[in-house]
């Protein structure tokens, strides 16, 4: 069974389906989540998903259907569940991320990189539940600092386990402390614009803390 569901913000929905159910559903023993960023992901990731033995929990983050564009092909293909993707290589920091905020992590590590000449790795979790270990531990084993950025409430939200996992397993390969970025801890996401700019981290928010990280 495929279960496809819209989630995240930025579009004004306010309480309905805007919440980061994520971390709540990679709870459930047997239960894939998935959560593809691009159209070519997509596609792959939901045959994958219709093929798999297990039921799918496949979440479609509501603001990339208009805004991200990309080539998808005619011809029938998979992109396996549980392996992550390197968006974009980098040597100086890691940025783990996904849904909309791969996108914007992936903004904020251009500019950064025009701007500082800062070579910034981001990671494409794409799998929540089974989460790849392997690939986001290389990317950070690699560059020395990492920057964990998720929609989710910041405290119990998916990336909460994510930059748990790199502090216990990289402890001696870091140079800096694990950054997060999340939304608030609160109940649901505002209607209003402004509330709904003050939950959502951003490309600008990634960049300043991403700044930071880079030159700590």
């Amino acid at each position: 069974m495929v279960v496809r569901t819209p989630w995240g913000g930025g579009v004004h929905g306010a309480l309905y389906h805007s919440q980061s159910i994520e971390a709540f559903y990679g709870h459930v023993p047997g239960l894939k989540v998935v959560v593809p960023s691009t159209p070519y992901d997509v596609k792959g990731m939901l045959l994958a998903a219709i093929n798999d033995p297990d039921p799918v929990l496949f979440l479609e983050h509501k603001k990339t259907y208009r805004l991200i564009k990309g080539e998808v092909p005619d011809d029938r293909y998979e992109v396996p569940i549980g392996p992550a993707d390197v968006k974009r290589e980098g040597d100086d920091l890691t940025v783990v991320a996904y849904g909309l905020m791969l996108h914007q992590s992936l903004e904020a590590a251009q500019r950064l990189q025009e701007e500082e000449g800062v070579s910034v790795e981001v990671v494409d979790v794409r799998t929540i539940a089974p989460l790849d270990r392997e690939t986001i531990l290389k990317s950070v084993s690699k560059t020395g600092k990492a920057m964990v950025v998720y929609e989710d409430n910041r405290t119990y939200g998916a990336g909460a386990e994510i930059s748990a996992l790199i502090g216990e397993e990289l402890l001696y390969d870091l140079d800096a402390p694990v950054v997060r970025i999340g939304g608030p801890d609160v109940p649901a996401m505002g209607f209003a614009g402004p509330l709904e700019h003050f939950f959502m981290p951003d490309a600008e928010k990634i960049y300043e803390r991403m700044k930071e990280l880079a030159h700590s």
